[in-house]
């Protein structure tokens, strides 16, 4: 199986038309439908049902499309940092993010580090703890940041400076907005929206026994997604302060939680890993930086 033909395969999927397809990848269909013919035989699966005006994955195409799709990431990444293995001006760096406010101290480092490097390129994929750190796994992202201490055997790590407090987003006509700081009894009966992630760590650390008697609505992956929910009177999120707008004309307030929770960031890598001649450049700023 060759990324040439994995690349004919993303092509069809994605436009759901042969010819179509041949035109973008400037083939001519016979050949396309060969080469695809081919690759079904190969994988003794039937990849498309073909219909007659498009094209559409079975089963084992959704299956194979995902898998392609990572494969092909990274042969071009693997191609990009060979290229760029001679480049001393910059380079491309990949990176997946949790949701944080300190994030913004990254993007201070990026600025920083492009000065130096003025032809740097860098990719940014958001996502919880399981879906960044996913991607690192399989060699697509060369750093994940997350909102929980890294696996240690897997992962070397820096720690962000400060840490995230955690906090109830609601309606500011609420009676809680009289309140100075949130406890689990006050959460007891509300309708709640957190992540799932925090929802099975974070929160139960902190209310302990009482977490039996809150109730979850919803979770959300992105806290912008789930203040609008919030906003709209259909339950309160549980979130890190400073990502989300409650300022006075938002219509939010944010109380933070008491007893005071805190979550660190930590930005990992995979042990023994080697990475790309920027990308280690870059590590070796941010520990310099970090370490103040």
């Amino acid at each position: 199986m060759e990324i040439r033909t994995l690349r004919y395969f993303l092509a069809v999927a994605r436009e759901e038309n042969m010819t179509r397809a041949a035109d973008q990848l400037h083939v001519t269909q016979p050949t396309l439908s060969k080469t695809l013919k081919a690759l079904e035989e190969e994988l003794g699966k039937k990849l498309f049902t073909r219909r007659s005006f498009s094209i559409r994955l079975t089963d084992e195409g959704v299956l194979l499309r995902s898998r392609a799709e990572d494969l092909v990431s990274m042969a071009d990444k693997i191609t990009q940092e060979f290229v760029t293995l001679d480049d001393i001006t910059g380079g491309d760096i990949y990176l997946g993010l949790a949701e944080s406010y300190q994030i913004r101290l990254l993007a201070r480092e990026i600025r920083q580090f492009r000065r130096q490097y003025p032809e740097l390129r860098y990719h940014i994929t958001s996502g919880d703890t399981e879906q960044v750190t996913e991607k690192l796994d399989k060699g697509l992202l060369d750093f994940s940041v997350l909102a929980e201490k890294p696996d240690t055997e897997k992962y070397d790590f820096l720690i962000f400076p400060a840490a995230d407090v955690w906090g109830l987003v609601f309606p500011a006509d609420d009676p809680l907005a009289e309140k100075k700081a949130v406890t689990a009894e006050d959460l007891i009966g509300l309708p709640l929206f957190c992540s799932e992630q925090s929802w099975r760590s974070d929160i139960p650390q902190w209310c302990g026994e009482k977490m039996r008697e809150l109730r979850l609505e919803g979770s959300f992956r992105l806290s912008y997604n789930g203040s609008m929910f919030a906003k709209e009177g259909l339950g309160y999120l549980l979130t890190f302060d400073h990502l989300i707008d409650t300022s006075p004309d938002s219509g939010l307030v944010f109380r933070p939680l008491s007893p005071r929770l805190e979550t660190r960031l930590y930005l990992i890598w995979k042990k023994y890993q080697t990475l790309s001649p920027i990308a280690e450049r870059f590590l070796k700023q941010l520990q310099a930086n970090f370490a103040l």
